[in-house]
């Protein structure tokens, strides 16, 4: 197992106790943060990485996005959200093959790694056979991103079945993600139904012992949820436009946590993204996410200045009490993103005994030097061109700015699925 030992970095922990670090070290010891501060004493044999005019931050979380869709990644630049779901999850999904989806997961996780994002939550909407299931899950574990693999039903099985969840998810959850402590674990996604379906899937959840995140909006009531006894703790509730204070004060009373997609909630139609009123829900975990690569960027530095930008215009337009900042950003991105999917306790924060889940920034180049305050350079400076290192639980997947992994064969693989696909379209 690789000892490293990062010297003389700009460090932000995200850890309220531990601070931030002017000029610091950071010691990973295998698959583990074994020290941060100043003055670290490098262990024998430990590889000494010089990282003056470097930033060091946690990796990023995304708390959802779709990511079998990676194989249709930039096919709907102009989709509204009824044409993605005519389109998207109602034409192409169906058309999919168990390998099509693992190419497409295996595509997104390694856009994700290479930009950063070392955990994410897989809104896996497309369960329509055990096969599907075995290939998502391979594409997952092969590509050693931690991740939450959310076992949910295709629309069009919903449209003809409702959405009551099926057996197979006890199969998936005792044969192939039964270790609550792995890289890839388990979740349920639950969208609005019957008040017989919620509950079901609900006590599903609950005999499995795994959370629930679900697609959420103004047409939907939280408190209906809570009453009938169908929201659990440590649900994520996913866009969440529209909603009124009251709703999310019982998503923040139930413990659940708000992930937000800015990016391709403005670009979709699903609304004005909800940064400024959950923000000001004390109590509520506010998070980023991509959603879908068929229209916008894969990366979390796009949803990061969207966020920014949504947020600022919601205080000059609304007057809301209080404005975001960059610092808020960042911890959506981050600490608050492990909170909401469960995972805090081993990442989302540079604190000893964590995960060795970290990006190495370059800010020692003209388009983003000098830095005058880190948060602003990396939320509103920087993008995917600044990584020179992502690590995820002590492995690199970006090292000196270039992927470790060579994608080669899953390009010459996605080229032509995407063909065949788009063939098939017309």
């Amino acid at each position: 197992m690789t000892v490293r030992l990062y010297r003389n970095a700009r460090i932000l922990t995200m850890d309220l106790a531990l601070g931030d670090f002017e000029d610091g070290d950071l010691l990973v010891d295998g698959d583990r943060i074994a020290d941060v501060g100043t003055g670290l004493r490098a262990p024998e044999h430990a590889e000494v990485v010089d990282a003056r005019g470097c930033i060091i931050v946690p990796g990023f979380v995304d708390t959802h996005r779709h990511m079998w869709q990676g194989i249709l990644r930039g096919i709907a630049p102009a989709h509204t959200f009824p044409q993605y779901m005519d389109n998207i999850l109602g034409d192409f999904g169906p058309a999919m093959t168990p390998g099509d989806l693992y190419t497409g997961n295996l595509l997104s996780a390694r856009a994700a790694l290479t930009s950063g994002i070392t955990t994410i939550q897989d809104i896996s909407n497309i369960q329509d056979t055990p096969e599907h299931s075995d290939a998502l899950v391979a594409a997952l574990k092969e590509s050693g991103i931690r991740a939450v693999f959310a076992y949910g039903k295709s629309f069009p099985k919903i449209v003809a079945e409702g959405t009551l969840l099926g057996q197979d998810t006890r199969r998936v959850r005792g044969e192939l993600l039964n270790d609550p402590d792995a890289m890839v674990t388990m979740a349920l996604v639950a969208e609005g139904g019957s008040d017989e379906d919620e509950l079901a899937n609900a006590a599903l959840a609950r005999e499995l012992d795994v959370p629930i995140s679900r697609h959420f909006s103004s047409r939907l009531a939280a408190a209906h949820l809570h009453k009938i006894g169908a929201i659990l703790p440590g649900t994520t509730f996913i866009h969440a436009n529209g909603l009124s204070a009251e709703e999310l004060a019982v998503i923040a009373e139930s413990g659940g946590s708000i992930s937000i997609s800015p990016a391709i909630e403005m670009v979709m139609g699903h609304g004005y993204p909800m940064i400024a009123p959950a923000l000001a829900q004390p109590q509520l975990p506010v998070t980023l996410s991509v959603d879908v690569e068929v229209t916008v960027a894969g990366d979390m530095f796009t949803q990061l200045r969207a966020a920014y930008q949504a947020g600022r215009h919601a205080h000059h337009s609304a007057g809301t009490p209080t404005s975001i900042t960059v610092r808020d950003v960042l911890r959506m991105a981050t600490i608050d993103g492990a909170r909401s999917l469960g995972l805090d306790d081993r990442t989302g924060s540079l604190a000893p005994g964590k995960q060795a889940d970290l990006i190495v920034l370059r800010a020692d180049r003209p388009d983003v030097a000098p830095v005058h305050d880190p948060y602003s350079t990396v939320v509103l400076q920087m993008d995917r061109s600044h990584i020179d290192t992502v690590t995820a639980a002590g492995r690199d997947h970006v090292r000196a700015g270039r992927p470790v992994d060579d994608s080669s064969r899953l390009l010459t693989y996605a080229d032509r699925i995407a063909h065949r696909l788009n063939e098939a379209d017309r």
